[in-house]
């Protein structure tokens, strides 16, 4: 990857790159399994929101997911296509700027389908119930939709049949980067929950976490279960990835500004796992380093940690060729996702900026954050 850049010193730091010879071969993968399924593929907005290239997206995909309002109108006035929202709650305050921007309108509870029923079905617009079809597919709990005490989707135990009159289609969201496998497995739960609900639907949303663009995803028996689905049900089928959308396709530069030592060598970064990166800290896991290893594999050991006052700001334990010093460069991979969309300024940390390396390499600024952006969502 790296040969592909022209000038990174050129790029400030912290900086986002987004690679966009590598977002469109995600996107041509994900256009081909719609084809070939005959479903189709939104992007989900939570995982990637980076609107300058929304109009790259829209040439692929059929149009965007949300999860409350602002994500809504991002998605429509900078891709288009089909808008749908899916909100634990929805409030009056926003409700009817919601119905007025989106195709779909997804809820998670009869409560709520009854509090805003009226309107609703004087929009004339498309509208749907979450389910839950109580089945785990994956190990981390803070993901899983159908842990227990999920507050997300309706069970079978607590699904309203007599309230169904104006609801077209169902939605359930389950996964999290994971395989077709976990798909097909969903699937016969929600056939056994609600299958005599299914003939009665317009559509399905077979909701996110498909990770259909890594190396070893199964897409022939994604394709294989749509089909099925769509052929014994009638129905509309959707999908709306968002990792997949952007999976590997983006880079965190950052700058070493320090190195400490305490027992290890500590090599303190301008970026932050906290604001800059946060899933680091909330799944956890260790980011991919640009020409490094684990500990131990390498001559040279360090700690990468962020410059914030959180004890806990530490980005993973990695190993060089050669020993890291003030201004050194490096490369975090796979920074495109849950990224730009999660971070924060806690003391008053810049917000990385935002760049886009062209098919050619040629690397284009596309904004910069400075003290107004702190300013700005304070009092």
């Amino acid at each position: 990857m790296a040969t592909r850049w022209n000038d990174l010193n050129s790029v400030p730091t912290p900086c986002y790159v987004v690679d966009e010879a590598a977002l469109t071969r995600n996107l041509q993968t994900l256009k081909a399994v719609a084809d070939a399924a005959g479903c189709k593929v939104l992007l989900a907005q939570k995982a990637f929101s980076m609107f300058a290239v929304y109009p790259l997206i829209g040439q692929y995909l059929a149009g965007t997911a949300a999860s409350g309002l602002h994500e809504a109108r991002l998605g429509r006035d900078e891709m288009g296509g089909e808008t749908h929202v899916f909100s634990p709650a929805y409030t009056d305050a926003t409700f009817d700027e919601i119905v007025a921007l989106c195709d779909h309108i997804v809820f998670n509870s009869f409560t709520q389908w009854l509090r805003f029923q009226k309107r609703a079905l004087a929009s004339g617009k498309t509208f749907g119930m979450r389910i839950n079809p109580e089945c785990s597919t994956q190990a981390h709990a803070i993901y899983d939709p159908c842990a227990a005490g999920s507050r997300l989707g309706v069970t079978r135990a607590q699904f309203r049949t007599d309230l169904l009159d104006g609801l077209t289609g169902l939605h359930f969201h389950t996964l999290c980067e994971q395989n077709s496998d976990a798909l097909v497995e969903t699937l016969k739960a929600v056939e056994a929950n609600f299958g005599d609900l299914l003939p009665r639907m317009d559509w399905v949303n077979f909701g996110g976490g498909h990770l259909i663009t890594k190396d070893g995803y199964d897409i022939p028996r994604l394709v294989d279960a749509v089909r099925a689905f769509r052929a014994k049900y009638r129905v509309e089928v959707y999908l709306e990835p968002g990792e997949a959308v952007a999976y590997r396709a983006g880079w965190l530069v950052a700058s070493v500004a320090d190195i400490v030592e305490n027992g290890m060598k500590t090599a303190v970064l301008d970026a932050s796992a906290a604001c800059h990166m946060p899933d680091v800290l909330e799944m956890p896991y260790r980011p991919p380093l640009l020409d490094s290893a684990p500990v131990g594999e390498k001559p040279y050991s360090y700690r990468l940690a962020g410059p914030t006052c959180l004890a806990g700001d530490v980005i993973g334990d990695y190993s060089f060729d050669a020993p890291l010093r003030a201004g050194d460069r490096l490369v975090f991979e796979d920074m495109a996702i849950y990224t730009m969309v999660k971070n924060n300024t806690f003391n008053g940390m810049r917000l990385p900026s935002i760049a886009l390396m062209d098919t050619m390499g040629a690397i284009r600024m596309v904004k910069a954050f400075g003290y107004d952006d702190f300013r700005g969502r304070l009092s």
